[in-house]
């Protein structure tokens, strides 16, 4: 069974290279993201995780915590590691699950028969502290995450959870959001007493609200 948006992310222990990982105990009230990885010491994920690494001071800034996942052996993750950090500058500062009987890789349904029987594709789950999916987003095997368009994603999931707002197109932080439509003038002039730009009555326009 597919795992879907609002669904409770399964729990799962497993190894990796900072230890033992029992899933939940380890997102312990942060956001996490999930993302797996078709293969050891191959080119795209190499450049996946280096970027990951590099972006840690914003991940962290946002209360996430990174995990990836392969499904080749542990023993293996450490030469990898090395190669990340020689080729991308970075070393890699999170933790990499060693799935190597697929056990989470199926629970996740990151592997799709039509495209390989064995490897995963490029999957990614942005968790929330209740547990909860809130982003899941898959790619090929043969092309890169945009790991910009996760913390886009994250910083909307953030503000979108704190207020009755919803982030439109291209929305990045800073600027304007929409006020809801469950959300009714009346109580939006509490909420925004210096007014808003109504294109429609569904489509009310305001500045990004303070953090």
């Amino acid at each position: 069974m597919a795992i879907l948006i609002g669904d409770t992310a399964p729990d799962f222990t497993l190894e990796s290279t900072e230890g033992t990982i029992h899933f939940h105990d380890y997102i312990d009230g942060s956001r996490a993201v999930l993302f797996s990885h078709p293969k050891n010491f191959t080119p795209v994920c190499t450049t996946e995780l280096g970027y990951t690494a590099k972006l840690k001071p914003e991940f962290d800034k946002r209360g996430v915590k990174a995990i990836g996942l392969s499904v080749d052996k542990l023993e293996d993750h450490a030469g990898w590691a090395k190669d990340i950090e020689e080729t991308r500058g970075t070393a890699l500062n999170f933790p990499l699950l060693a799935d190597t009987k697929g056990e989470v890789a199926r629970q996740y349904d990151m592997i799709h028969p039509n495209a390989d029987n064995t490897l995963t594709v490029r999957s990614l789950f942005v968790i929330g502290p209740d547990k909860k999916v809130k982003l899941k987003i898959e790619y090929p095997a043969s092309t890169g995450r945009n790991f910009d368009e996760v913390l886009r994603v994250i910083d909307s999931l953030q503000l979108t959870a704190k207020h009755r707002v919803a982030t439109p197109v291209n929305w990045k932080q800073g600027e304007d959001v929409i006020i809801v439509p469950a959300v009714s003038n009346e109580a939006a002039k509490a909420k925004y007493p210096e007014g808003w730009t109504e294109l429609k009555p569904y489509l009310r326009i305001v500045p990004q609200p303070c953090a």
